[in-house]
């Protein structure tokens, strides 16, 4: 069977590698550390964009290497 992922919107996993690739220490695979780095490193006022930035950070990071 094939295993397909959530769909986010770009500009969610466009801010999220920008923020990894600009802070690669300051994540890490706990969404609420993620979730301060978050709201710390960005602008983003929204408590929605936050999580979901937050979230695909954490998600991107526990996923195995391939």
């Amino acid at each position: 069977m094939n295993k397909m992922g959530r769909i986010r919107p770009t500009y969610i996993k466009r801010v999220a590698i920008e923020l990894l690739n600009k802070y690669p220490q300051a994540f890490n695979r706990d969404f609420e550390n993620n979730k301060v780095m978050v709201n710390n490193l960005t602008d983003v006022y929204s408590v929605t964009m936050r999580n979901r930035i937050a979230g695909y950070i954490t998600r991107y990071l526990s996923r195995p290497e391939v």
